[in-house]
């Protein structure tokens, strides 16, 4: 946050931007975990489709060949659910529950940046990915823990946002475009001023 010394209430400052911190507590607050358990849901069911595919062309649509894929999605979901969870406690634990992040907001987008501590801890689990993908010889798992260590910003462009979805209990605005989705908070003070000035600048998107 380079000349930029912000604190944790919404402020315009000198470089005509809106800044703010925002510490995530990870155990109270589970939109993190919420989205985490979205995409392995969403990497469940396309493997799945995609086993039942395979399986339909090799030997036909039985009901065995159902109960079969049924059976090893079950067992899929299971595995990758325990395995989601570890993870997502681990990278709690390392970042000490708390995801600290800064906002930028302008007339044009907003963007969130993680504070160094967060950077800190991302690197080390990019790393520890890259690590996982060397020893066990998958370049998937090396690319994921390489955009892992090197991605610590996100910026949503209000032009073309698509949703915009207000989900207070969680101090979360979901500001989604069509092929990225940001998540900005803020605390119950603010909320209502950052959900307001983000919903009235995007034209294209849906607000609820």
């Amino acid at each position: 946050m380079p000349g930029i010394n912000c604190d944790y209430r919404v402020k315009l400052y000198e470089d005509g931007k809106y800044h703010w911190m925002y510490d995530l507590h990870l155990l109270k607050n589970p939109s993190v975990l919420f989205d985490l358990f979205k995409a392995l849901v969403l990497s469940v069911v396309i493997v799945a489709i995609l086993f039942f595919i395979i399986q339909a062309c090799s030997n036909g649509i039985h009901l065995e060949e159902i109960q079969f894929v049924l059976k090893v999605t079950g067992i899929m979901a299971g595995i990758m659910l325990v395995l989601g969870l570890l993870g997502y406690f681990i990278y709690a634990a390392m970042s000490g529950w708390a995801y600290s992040v800064h906002f930028i907001m302008d007339e044009n987008g907003v963007t969130q940046e993680q504070a160094p501590r967060a950077q800190k801890v991302s690197e080390r689990v990019g790393c520890l990915t890259v690590l996982v993908g060397l020893l066990t010889r998958k370049p998937g798992v090396m690319g994921t823990g390489m955009i892992a260590a090197s991605r610590t910003s996100m910026r949503s462009d209000f032009s073309s946002v698509r949703k915009v979805k207000a989900m207070r209990w969680m101090n979360t605005i979901k500001v989604n475009e069509r092929f990225g989705k940001n998540r900005v908070y803020a605390n119950n003070d603010d909320f209502d001023f950052v959900y307001n000035y983000i919903s009235s600048r995007c034209p294209k998107a849906k607000v609820s």
